[in-house]
């Protein structure tokens, strides 16, 4: 049995890797940047694993679903709107058909098992709660939502701090805590460590299990070099005091995960990470098609085992 922490664009490559290789799947997935919009409960990165999984996935945005047009946006936009963030109109049925369970007393996590089974996702897809979490950044132009920060503003503001809003009332879901208290390897996806990740292990009650099982919890590294494959992973990290490092990765993941798989370029910082108490392995990380997202899954099944 595998769990994988996901969360962002960058994670569903790995998960679809996985569930090529591991017989028993379970994805927990970030709920730090759902956001309420246009009256509907719009949840990313739960939505990417589940489409990627299912086969639905827009390869080329990364989000969303394939071949989806955007009448909705341009009609809202007809009627005085100013709309920020996407939705198309195949994408939008996901949205409406949530909220209305949602609204009927249904819990995120029945929702998503839903959507999982119609859509042919034979992985355990779990929230990581099912309270509401928010990842908020705070920039020079005040405090905003990360799907704010990200997309409305393109990124561009300077980042003085990030919190997660909600945490400390986060019950962590227990279908999770069970996954990763019963898995035989738990791997942390190379999602943006302060924004995809982050959420998930701030929640009390699952960081505390990923600590109880530090020793099969491995990590990949998202920064290459000094920055990360993709998205704002630098600027959040230097906002809660990390280098944007494999060894700031590491930094971060140090109570809870054993070890991390870093780079072949990045050999030099192995000596960082093993001060940090972690054990660093190295190989081909980038993800550029079906085969390196299998290949990647292989190895991290067979890290640490002899």
């Amino acid at each position: 049995m595998i769990t994988v922490v996901a969360g962002g664009t960058g994670s569903v490559k790995l998960v679809r890797g996985l569930a090529r290789v591991a017989g028993d799947l379970t994805a927990v997935a970030n709920v730090g940047d759902n956001i309420w919009l246009h009256g509907l409960y719009v949840c990313p990165d739960i939505d990417t694993v589940v489409y990627g999984l299912g086969g639905m996935l827009d390869e080329k945005r990364g989000w969303g679903v394939q071949a989806d047009t955007f009448s909705f946006i341009g009609q809202l936009r007809r009627a005085g709107e100013k709309p920020w963030f996407s939705i198309g109109d195949k994408d939008l049925a996901m949205h409406v058909v949530r909220t209305a369970m949602m609204k009927e007393g249904r819990t995120l996590s029945e929702v998503t098992r839903f959507f999982a089974e119609r859509y042919g996702v034979d992985a355990n897809v779990i929230p990581a709660t099912d309270s509401e979490v928010a990842t908020m950044i705070s920039t020079a132009a005040g405090e905003m939502h990360l799907q704010e920060f990200w997309v409305k503003n393109r990124g561009r503001p300077k980042v003085t701090a990030v919190r997660y809003a909600g945490i400390e009332k986060a019950e962590a879901n227990k279908a999770a805590v069970d996954a990763i208290r019963n898995s035989d390897r738990i791997i942390i996806a190379p999602g943006n460590p302060v924004s995809s990740i982050g959420p998930t292990t701030a929640i009390p009650g699952l960081r505390a299990e990923l600590a109880r099982a530090r020793d099969r919890v491995v990590a990949v590294s998202p920064i290459i070099g000094d920055g990360p494959v993709s998205g704002p992973a630098a600027k959040y990290m230097k906002a809660v005091g990390l280098t944007s490092s494999p060894a700031g990765v590491a930094a971060f993941y140090r109570d809870f995960a054993g070890s991390l798989v870093i780079s072949k370029s990045d050999a030099g910082k192995s000596g960082d990470i093993r001060r940090l108490g972690m054990d660093p392995y190295e190989t081909n990380i980038t993800m550029a098609g079906r085969q390196d997202e299998v290949r990647l899954a292989r190895y991290l099944l067979k890290v640490g085992t002899r």
